[in-house]
């Protein structure tokens, strides 16, 4: 067991030789393989449905559980498919982005295409099997199935079509805000609830940021290749102020949920993050540096990527803190001298 590792390849995309790699225990590899870093993202998705599903009495850890554990394979499963489908169709030739900043197992030459496709099989299964148990719990309501198969049509075409379309950005918009958490929160309570799914945007602006990001970061070489992300189709000086606009709107928008009582003023410990935002807008105001700028990482989720790991950072940092204020806020209405004045 290679505990640096997994705890490396938590927080980053570790670069590994072949050597490194033949030497490293089956959960490094798969941590390394799905881009564990990112997964964090999902986690919190999942615990949000989590916590508005505690907040409105319908909470259940084994679900909730269950919940959690198949968003993160199917999130899993979706990056490994994502690397073989760029393998497969050439995108990843010619020292293309995703060699550069991390591990890409085919490509590098770590694993072979039917030990790739293997852990995408054993990953999509452990996914689909969390999923069928919660259809079973739930009486095998045809609306978990529908909940079910829209994701799995996510994971399957994210890479192709949908990324080269300009929808990538949208898939991911959608994904981790209705799909998830206002999925994610009907599972658990049985109810469809738009107060639940407008109450998710603050947190998925943040994710979308990310993959957009990513994708500025690589537009040229995108745009040779006929990849055409969003940033692409609007270009990157609309691309990059698209992002800020992503990053300022989760404060605009917790303070409306405030203002409408949706949220305790508790909330407002978001404000915390705002200093990763400071950080954060002055570098998407100025076009991508043609070389790594003094003092940025390089390698290892840095360098060659730019924004993409900027946005990450401030991402990680309001979905931490919007992630603590609803659980004080679930605590405080649980709080009998407290429930009537917040209704």
């Amino acid at each position: 067991m290679n505990f640096a590792m997994w705890k490396k390849a938590l927080n980053v995309i570790p670069e590994v030789s072949k050597e490194e790699w033949d030497r490293l225990d089956i959960i490094s590899k798969w941590l390394i393989s799905t881009r564990a870093a990112v997964l964090v993202m999902t986690f919190i998705s999942a615990a949000l449905a989590g916590l508005f599903a505690w907040r409105d009495g319908a909470f259940d850890f084994f679900p909730w559980f269950a919940l959690v554990f198949g968003l993160i394979m199917a999130h899993a499963s979706n990056n490994i498919f994502n690397d073989y489908t760029d393998f497969v169709r050439g995108v990843d030739k010619d020292n293309y982005y995703r060699t550069m900043y991390g591990a890409q197992p085919i490509a590098s030459g770590l694993m072979t295409k039917r030990q790739h496709l293997t852990y995408f099989a054993v990953t999509g299964l452990l996914a689909l099997v969390a999923g069928l148990y919660l259809i079973f719990i739930n009486a095998n309501d045809p609306t978990i199935w529908i909940l079910l198969a829209a994701g799995a049509f996510f994971v399957l075409f994210y890479t192709w079509p949908l990324k080269g379309l300009g929808l990538g950005e949208i898939a991911v918009l959608l994904v981790w805000g209705p799909l998830m958490i206002g999925g994610g929160y009907y599972v658990l309570a049985h109810q469809w609830n738009w107060a639940v799914v407008i109450a998710s945007v603050p947190y998925v602006l943040g994710v979308t940021t990310v993959i957009f990001g990513k994708h500025i970061d690589k537009i040229s070489v995108d745009k040779a290749k006929n990849i055409h992300t969003l940033p692409v189709v609007i270009g990157e000086k609309a691309a990059r102020y698209a992002v800020i606009a992503m990053m300022i709107l989760p404060y605009l928008f917790t303070g409306y949920l405030i203002v409408t009582k949706f949220f305790t003023p508790v909330m407002l410990i978001v404000l915390f993050a705002i200093p990763a935002l400071m950080q954060s807008v002055p570098p998407l105001m100025k076009p991508r540096p043609e070389t790594r700028p003094e003092g940025f990482p390089d390698g290892q989720g840095g360098w060659p990527l730019y924004f993409a790991p900027i946005a990450f950072g401030n991402n990680r940092s309001f979905g931490s803190f919007f992630m603590l204020g609803l659980l004080l806020d679930v605590a405080l209405r649980l709080i009998p001298a407290t429930q009537n004045f917040w209704r």
